[in-house]
């Protein structure tokens, strides 16, 4: 049956939805959250329906589609569609097998995550899959199918021969190795494509901090430029369309506030597979604010991790760091950014925790080349030759260099009420601190420490400056640090 297109002029975050007005429902017999398929010339796409109750959204005869359905039809206002009803995806019945407790064979778990990649399922559908997965969990065989199903529906990539990477499961704020590690590993001659996130819950991700300092958003094309180049890029993951699957499951797990381990687990794997790294080092941070607050949680974790990559063909090695405090003097994009430049540069003010971690596992990375004894050695020689900052500024050149924003204009000190030594720093309030501040979005936004963990202060010392970009959050987040600071003083 043909409609005339009406743009509705609204973008949805990639659901695929159609309006038809009521009467026209009533003739078809369609129900709002049916499936229906919509075509132009050679594209279709399988939408949502929802119906409009009056002429006024959409009159009979009209068909009002979002801006997601328009892009992949290539079809413009007041164009003429096709539609008819289509069936639930086959992957609908799979994800109510696996909420029965089910085991998914490779086909089953390669329905799902085509129909994900693709928006064939609604959100209700995606949540019962990740709360089915985190119910029932997943075997060591679905977790090595469903990453080589995340593989196969996205593109994969193959760099080089000897090709590294790395991952931190994250939850610790300043945690910003990889922009270290990348133009070390890099400058000893071996290629390091690093594809980062940008922050969900965090003040910033990789992405976030490397787009101070260059553009981040680039065409595959160019980043394989890149790469062989300067044998290393920072890039944000969504660039490259590796293992699409994983961000739409991500998007629903965050409002749950759900991890399910099987994905998680499929999430790395997938994103390394998929760049055909020979040497990944996954990094498990241990902290209550991390996902691994204890030590059985971690060495569990690096188990899974090591028994995935051995299945995958992967030399994966897993280390377990201290993930309960920040990690460097910046909190947030710019303030991480200035973190990474100043260790890079040598200066004697700069983070050293930041820098004995970063040459930690840039070290292991190079003994797993097989190449060097002491991979330590090697990184702390790249690094303090100034053999990094230069291959830094290769990839910053390479990738398009920006100009680094300004840090907010409005400060705020939270300064200590007694005097003492520092016992603890709750990770999760410093990083709700920096995000009301304006964090990751304002790029100078953040908070910059003062004290760290185990330091002594006296009553009044400034423990960190909040920075913001507007009045208005810094008297959001000064009104939240005189409920808590996020230090505990004894």
């Amino acid at each position: 049956m043909k409609f005339r297109v009406k743009d509705m002029d609204i973008a949805t975050g990639n659901i695929l939805i159609a309006i038809i007005n009521y009467k026209d429902a009533q003739r078809l017999d369609l129900r709002s959250g049916d499936r229906i398929l919509v075509k132009h010339n050679s594209h279709k796409v399988t939408c949502i329906l929802n119906i409009s109750e009056s002429d006024k959204a959409v009159k009979e005869g009209s068909i009002g589609l979002f801006e997601e359905v328009l892009d992949r039809l290539n079809v413009k206002d007041k164009q003429v569609v096709d539609i008819r009803l289509t069936d639930k995806p086959e992957s609908v019945k799979h994800i109510r097998d696996k909420l029965l407790g089910k085991h998914l064979n490779s086909q089953e778990l390669y329905h799902i995550t085509d129909d994900i990649t693709n928006d064939r399922l609604t959100d209700i559908e995606k949540t019962y899959f990740v709360a089915a997965s985190f119910i029932q969990g997943l075997r060591v065989p679905e977790i090595i199918e469903l990453t080589k199903a995340m593989v196969n529906t996205g593109s994969r990539i193959k760099f080089g021969n000897v090709t590294l990477d790395k991952h931190s499961i994250g939850g610790v704020p300043g945690n910003r190795t990889t922009m270290l590690i990348v133009p070390i590993i890099a400058a000893a001659g071996f290629t390091i494509p690093k594809t980062s996130s940008r922050a969900i819950t965090s003040p910033a991700g990789t992405a976030d901090t490397m787009e101070c300092l260059a553009k981040v958003e680039l065409p595959e094309r160019k980043i394989r430029s890149i790469v062989k180049k300067t044998g290393g890029c920072i890039v944000h993951g969504g660039s490259m369309n590796l293992a699409p699957a994983d961000d739409k499951i991500i998007d629903v797990e965050h409002p749950l506030s759900i991890d399910a381990e099987g994905q998680l687990l499929a999430s790395v794997m997938a994103k390394k597979y998929s760049v055909t790294a020979n040497h990944v080092l996954i990094d498990i941070p241990m902290g209550k604010s991390t996902k691994a607050p204890t030590r059985k949680a971690a060495h569990h974790l690096q188990k899974m991790f090591q028994l995935i990559g051995k299945k995958l063909k992967m030399n994966v090695r897993v280390i377990i760091t201290d993930g309960s405090h920040p990690i460097g003097n910046g909190i947030g994009p710019v303030l991480e950014a200035k973190d990474v430049m100043a260790v890079l540069r040598n200066d004697p003010l700069a983070p050293q925790d930041l820098k004995e971690k970063a040459l930690m596992m840039a070290g292991i990375l190079l003994e797993m080349t097989g190449k060097y004894k002491h991979g330590i050695t090697k990184a702390r020689e790249i690094l303090e030759s100034g053999k990094a900052l230069r291959k830094m500024k290769d990839i910053m050149r390479a990738q398009g260099k920006q100009k680094m924003p300004a840090l907010g204009e409005y400060t705020y000190p939270v300064k200590s009420t007694k005097s003492g030594k520092i016992q603890e720093i709750d990770n999760e309030i410093i990083a709700k601190i920096a995000r009301i501040a304006g964090a990751p979005q304002d790029k100078g936004a953040g908070l910059l420490l003062s004290k760290k963990i185990h330091d002594h202060v006296q009553k009044n010392d400034v423990l960190y400056t909040i920075y913001a970009e507007s009045k208005f959050k810094l008297h959001l987040v000064t009104k939240l640090v005189k409920e808590s600071k996020g230090y505990r003083i004894r």
